[in-house]
């Protein structure tokens, strides 16, 4: 059995820019632009950066529901692109996805067993009875009493649509789920109740996410390795542990920096970016980070930095950046200023 349950090489996705009278490209938004890499079985992995930066357009684009512009997304070791749309429909009950919004991703005209059943239905996957007692079971597992099955999705809570929206993709029996932000519209107490439900989803049935948010918080809580993206890109991407207790790249520090500490007794060093996110369409040269960071110098302009292992299994793209064992010294005058 291959190891990697996910792989993705050199992803892009980009998307035309019309003008003029006829019509024609006058340009690209790089929504994606050259992304790479793996998610292991039982394993999650939590993609965070700001909004806008591409996290949701990724998800996407894995499950096709972009046609990518290049690269490669392999999954259980086959490439997504040879399938049919034939083949897709039946590959799709393996990999599900979880919408960011519980309320625009429900069929308003459909009952709770509608919804949760129509795949089922869809590919004949058991008698009427069948079906029914599966939508059943699937409801208890989400933390749905089965009374709910002939109600309609405006009567829940938010909290109970994303339940509704997990016991759709979980009814097919997937072995890889895509969260994108499930639980960014909830309360905290509602948030922590669907994390704490995907937890335990995942040790019953051995499942892998891939968790897209922005709340770092809610992600070192449920990930096993984490992936920093910006405008399109990885920038750093470590064990949690690692990227948590050792940040290299400065996006990552400011990131990290933003998340409240508990105690007003301990003193928290705030990093604050200078500018807005520079637009996809035209991204800095060089390094796309360089027009808000504090390291920045003329390399950063005139050379894009290589995206590379520091050690740990710990990758980064920044010229800056070297493993937490090297000494200050060692690094340019520019990163000692700022280190």
């Amino acid at each position: 059995m291959i190891d990697n349950i996910l792989e993705v090489k050199d992803l892009k996705q980009y998307f035309p820019i019309r003008g003029g009278v006829f019509q024609r490209t006058v340009g690209y938004v790089k929504a994606v632009d050259g992304v790479s890499f793996n998610i292991k079985r039982g394993e999650t992995l939590g993609i965070v950066g700001e909004s806008g930066c591409g996290k949701s357009t990724l998800g996407r684009s894995i499950m096709r529901l972009y046609k990518k512009t290049s690269g490669q997304v392999l999954f259980n070791g086959e490439d997504f692109d040879q399938y049919s749309r034939r083949q897709l429909r039946k590959k799709r009950l393996q990999m599900q996805m979880v919408f960011q919004d519980p309320y625009s991703s429900l069929d308003p005209r459909m009952t709770v067993g509608q919804i949760i059943g129509e795949a089922l239905i869809d590919h004949r996957m058991g008698t009427r009875t069948e079906i029914r007692r599966k939508v059943k079971d699937t409801m208890d597992l989400c933390g749905l009493p089965s009374y709910y099955v002939n109600r309609y999705p405006h009567e829940f809570s938010g909290g109970q649509r994303q339940r509704i929206g997990i016991a759709r993709s979980l009814v097919v029996n997937p072995s890889f789920i895509i969260c994108d932000e499930p639980v960014s519209a909830l309360d905290v107490s509602i948030q922590a109740q669907i994390i704490n439900l995907l937890k335990d989803l995942q040790k019953q049935r051995n499942l892998s996410y891939m968790f897209i948010s922005h709340d770092l918080s809610v992600v070192e809580y449920i990930s096993d390795r984490v992936a920093v993206m910006y405008l399109g890109n990885l920038v750093e991407m470590a064990p949690k542990e690692e990227l948590y207790a050792n940040p290299l790249h400065p996006y990552t520090k400011a990131l990290l920096s933003a998340i409240p500490i508990p105690d007003p007794k301990r003193k928290h060093h705030r990093i604050i970016l200078s500018g807005d996110l520079p637009s996809p369409a035209n991204p800095p040269s060089g390094c796309k980070f360089r027009t808000r960071c504090p390291m920045a110098c003329e390399k950063c302009a005139q050379s894009v930095p290589a995206y590379r292992d520091v050690g740990n299994h710990h990758f980064v793209a920044c010229h800056f950046a070297v493993s937490p064992n090297t000494e200050t010294a060692k690094l340019p005058e520019a990163a000692k200023e700022v280190s």
